[in-house]
């Protein structure tokens, strides 16, 4: 896997990845950025959260949960000190369906934290990882 980050002036830098999309990432306007796009390090947030819910979706829909949305609402604490690595992470995971399964849900969200997430996994080397979810009936 590849990625290139490329400079685009004061604090902005435009990142490619490998399947040819492309973000913008910028630095706050205090340290000279001109918030033209999301921090790196909420990058990382996103990048958790994006690659946690593919797991939990697609276990959901491989056990045929009739799952109709799913969110994850993330918070998370950074060290005081440099390196300002993430100390704790706590994902919320909001699952709107139709009788979903709660144990169905609790085992996604396990199987995606302690075997398939990557991201999971690497941030979790220097962050106190928890979850929990709730799930939402439609009709």
């Amino acid at each position: 896997m590849k990625a290139t980050v490329q400079w685009k002036g004061k604090m902005s830098f435009e990142g490619q990845a490998a399947s040819g999309h492309n973000v913008m990432m910028d630095a706050s306007p205090d340290v000279g950025g001109e918030n033209r796009g999301p921090r790196p390090m909420e990058m990382l947030l996103l990048g958790l959260g994006g690659c946690s819910s593919i797991d939990v979706m697609m276990i959901l829909n491989k056990g045929r949960q009739d799952v109709t949305d799913c969110v994850v609402h993330i918070e998370a604490e950074r060290a005081p000190a440099e390196p300002k690595v993430f100390t704790r992470i706590h994902m919320h995971f909001v699952v709107s369906g139709r009788k979903v399964d709660p144990k169905r849900v609790e085992k996604a969200i396990h199987l995606s934290a302690e075997k398939y997430c990557s991201a999971s996994i690497m941030l979790g080397k220097t962050a106190a990882m928890t979850h929990d979810f709730e799930i939402v009936e439609v009709a």
